[in-house]
């Protein structure tokens, strides 16, 4: 029998033990499976690249993570269960095979911490720097996807867990906070997916903190055709001070939800049942899609930029 071409070579060793029901041991050109009976598919897709979403010295078992957990956030906003993945591996040649090794080990621990697996992908070579590209299957009832289309006004914006951290964190990982503990540059190579917190009937609308709350909330009141006012004393942080980068940075993969008045208290009960931090921080209201930030004596707060964009 003929050696296997490297190409698959390293395919066999290193992400074949990943793949899971229709990938066909990723011996065949295309991923052949039935969804779950009575479940609609959701599908998302994020791209990283290497010294633009992770640093170059990034472990890498944690940019698989990130890149994973990225796109779990995705699923998380729309109240979907993850399934299953495509993945997009483009490497320099010279890419030592233990940086495959590390990768796919990253992969499966979250793999297991979430319960997904492997569907296929592609693996080719690059001049530079590394680019990785995943697809994101999940599931949700019929009619039940949560989107960023349905906010009303008179809804109150809620948050998870800390915003800022994410931004903090790539300060933090490029020597320019002081991070002791290291907190801060876990939270920007590893997010939190809030999975099981957007939950339909008790979150109306809902999408993930990626880009900055500032200009993802903009993207929210544009969608949904209303306003929004937040009190920038009540946005979580886990620093006084860096008000501005906190509220524009991005990296967050916070949750980001429109609530109805009358469903904080479910929303209160079921985000402690799964010890996730969720805090009110404004209304959304009738008007042109605009946030207004205020300032604790209620004057309107105005930034240099609302966010992160790839094209500004």
């Amino acid at each position: 029998m003929s050696e296997l071409p490297a190409e698959f070579s390293l395919i066999a060793r290193h992400f074949r033990p990943l793949a899971g029901e229709g990938s066909l041991n990723l011996t065949d050109d295309a991923a052949v499976f039935m969804p779950p009976a009575g479940r609609e598919l959701v599908i998302s897709a994020d791209a990283m690249v290497q010294g633009v979403h992770f640093l170059p010295d990034d472990a890498a078992d944690l940019v698989a993570r990130k890149l994973l957990r990225t796109n779990l956030s995705d699923l998380a906003a729309m109240g979907a269960a993850p399934l299953s993945y495509l993945l997009t591996v483009s490497t320099p040649r010279a890419t030592p095979d233990d940086w495959f090794a590390g990768f796919a080990a990253g992969l499966a621990q979250d793999q297991a911490e979430f319960g997904i697996t492997l569907l296929g992908g592609d693996t080719t070579s690059t001049p530079g720097p590394i680019s990785l590209s995943l697809t994101i299957l999940g599931t949700c009832a019929p009619g039940q996807a949560i989107r960023r289309s349905t906010a009303l006004p008179g809804d109150e914006i809620w948050v998870s867990g800390r915003i800022g951290d994410g931004a903090l964190g790539l300060l933090a990982a490029t020597g320019r906070l002081a991070d002791p503990t290291g907190y801060f540059a876990d939270r920007y190579r590893l997010p939190r997916p809030r999975m099981g917190l957007a939950m339909a009937g008790v979150v109306r609308a809902c999408m993930d903190v990626s880009d900055g709350l500032v200009q993802d909330l903009g993207h929210l009141c544009r969608a949904s055709g209303v306003a929004a006012r937040i009190e920038a004393a009540l946005v979580p942080r886990s620093l006084p001070d860096h008000l501005e980068l906190c509220l524009t940075g991005g990296d967050d993969y916070e949750l980001l939800m429109a609530v109805a008045p009358a469903q904080s208290a479910a929303l209160l009960v079921h985000a402690a049942i799964l010890g996730i931090e969720v805090t009110r921080i404004g209304t959304f209201g009738k008007g042109p899609a605009k946030v207004t930030v205020t300032a604790a004596d209620g004057i309107e707060m105005a930034f240099t930029r609302s966010g992160w964009s790839h094209f500004d």
